[in-house]
């Protein structure tokens, strides 16, 4: 089941039109693409966030300079 890109009322997966709008909806290849696109951004997401711990982490112990 999926749901109209305008009105957020649920409809069958694959259908062209909503049933309550009448709004054209994506077709599949649309629908593929735009997962594909959705699992890299969560992937770099993932990414970035464990480049920050590590950064964080590798800076908590900074070498303070001597104090003479």
């Amino acid at each position: 089941m999926g749901f109209c890109i305008s009105c957020g009322q649920q409809h069958q997966d694959g259908i062209r039109f909503c049933r309550f709008c009448g709004n054209q909806q994506p077709g599949e290849q649309l629908l593929m693409r735009l997962r594909q696109e959705a699992e890299q951004i969560h992937y770099m997401r993932l990414q970035m966030q464990a480049a920050q711990q590590q950064y964080a982490a590798n800076n908590q112990y900074q070498q303070q300079p001597p104090r003479w």
